[in-house]
């Protein structure tokens, strides 16, 4: 499993927490200092069956990249490569297990998807 963080966010915290607690060996991806090309992301967003804009922090400050688009499919490109060229704007956690289980690990429910 793999876990996209940013070490300063509490709910990144918890989830791992969350996978110490239940023995989960995992990788850490601090996201910022080693963002996701964008076969990766493209990967992470349909393996989570959302778009782009549903996976964006709007209230970042970053967020200025995406303001004047739109959320149709002709806007979805813009938004994919805002996030590969902003990061910060990347919801997180986000935790792909190796079963192809993806999750944005924001809440224990989410969580549970991915523990055993």
């Amino acid at each position: 499993m793999e876990i996209w963080i940013n070490p300063a966010c509490s709910k990144c915290r918890l989830a791992t927490e969350a996978l110490d607690a239940a023995g989960v060996e995992y990788t850490v991806r601090r996201y910022l200092d080693d963002p996701p090309t964008r076969a990766e992301l493209d990967d992470v967003l349909g393996r989570l069956g959302l778009e782009p804009w549903d996976v964006t922090r709007t209230g970042e400050p970053e967020a200025a990249a995406v303001a004047a688009l739109g959320r149709t499919p002709e806007d979805r490109d813009a938004w994919a490569q805002a996030l590969v060229d902003h990061p910060r704007l990347i919801q997180r956690p986000i935790l792909t297990a190796d079963d192809g289980t993806t999750v944005i690990g924001r809440d224990p429910e989410s969580l549970a998807r991915v523990l055993p």
